[in-house]
């Protein structure tokens, strides 16, 4: 089978990156909107047979982002191509991956269910909210995680002594794993306990010693900074920080999250191109590409040889 790129409207740049990493040009294609803001697309080489790669992210519009994607695998399907894969950088919904009230969808699932519907054969996700969401899929699906580039991006760009890694909440210690093995770090963890729907949460203490130390907070994505704010402020003012950082994989920014963060105590921030640049507005801000990585998922995806050392943060080159 041929290999094939195709990229959605929600990150073209993204899309470029990787055709210019695999040494290929991206299959021409066709997507706009009626008047009546119904969707339609066209490929416009030949797919018959091939291996197709169809990249699009979790990005403003969200809702006319999914729609494209499954329009561009349905059109795909019924072109007979040989092979569809979905790569999606930020995968929709995520969060929503629980019933954890009543009467609510696990719309992370739907999401699941709808593309392989559209006709996905496969589909490849980076730092999903919780890894358990692969299990959602009925079709194969490989998980990037994101610390192997910015662990690289850490040691060759910043002076780490005297930092101490903080997860979020109990739900990224498990993915701080990674990064201590790697850095050396010693980690801590913010206790706290989130309210509602409104995302708002109440600080109970730090578990870790943070006192006089620079902390590298790490989480997997932000929405309105407001949580990333509390934890700097708590570290700082309470818990006896001498700065803070912060590193989230996915800039899943709202509106005003930028402006909130931009006047927040937080010194640096740091993320990856999962989502488009132009989206987030941040000062101090540090962007790592992980187009490489998931360019060398795709290729070897293609080639049918395995993915496992692509995660594997110790085996990484400095």
């Amino acid at each position: 089978m041929n290999l094939k790129i195709i990229g959605g409207s929600s990150n073209k740049e993204f899309t470029k990156k990787i055709c210019e990493h695999l040494g290929t040009e991206e299959t021409k294609s066709t997507s706009f909107t009626f008047s009546n803001e119904d969707r339609f697309i066209t490929i416009d080489e030949p797919v018959r047979g091939d291996d197709v790669f169809v990249i699009q992210t979790h990005n403003s519009p969200v809702d006319a982002n999914i729609i494209e994607l499954l329009i561009y695998i349905r059109t795909l399907r019924d072109a007979s191509a040989g092979r569809i894969t979905a790569v999606l950088p930020y995968f929709p919904y995520a969060r929503s991956d629980k019933k954890d009230q009543p009467r609510i969808c696990i719309t992370a699932k739907l999401m699941a269910d709808m593309l392989e519907k559209a006709g996905a054969d496969r589909v490849l996700i980076m730092e999903m909210h919780s890894p358990q969401l692969q299990g959602f899929f009925n079709i194969p699906c490989d998980h990037l995680i994101g610390s192997p580039d910015i662990v690289v991006y850490l040691k060759n760009n910043w002076d780490l002594e005297n930092y101490v890694l903080v997860a979020g909440d109990s739900g990224a210690t498990k993915m701080m794993e990674s990064y201590a093995d790697a850095l050396d770090l010693p980690v801590a963890m913010m206790d706290k306990r989130r309210i509602g729907n409104e995302e708002k949460v109440e600080i109970k203490s730090v578990i870790g010693e943070v006192e006089n130390k620079k902390v590298l907070i790490i989480d997997d994505e932000t929405l309105s900074g407001g949580t990333l704010i509390k934890d700097a402020e708590y570290l700082l003012n309470q818990a006896g920080a001498i700065s803070v950082d912060t590193c989230f994989i996915h800039a899943n920014l709202g509106e005003g999250a930028a402006e909130k963060l931009n006047n927040s105590p937080i010194k640096r921030f740091l993320t990856t191109d999962t989502i488009p640049s132009k989206d987030f507005g941040l000062r101090d801000l540090e962007i790592i590409s992980v187009t490489k990585r998931f360019a060398d998922m795709i290729e070897r995806t293609h080639k049918n040889k395995s993915v496992k050392s692509l995660n594997d943060v110790l085996k990484i080159n400095i």
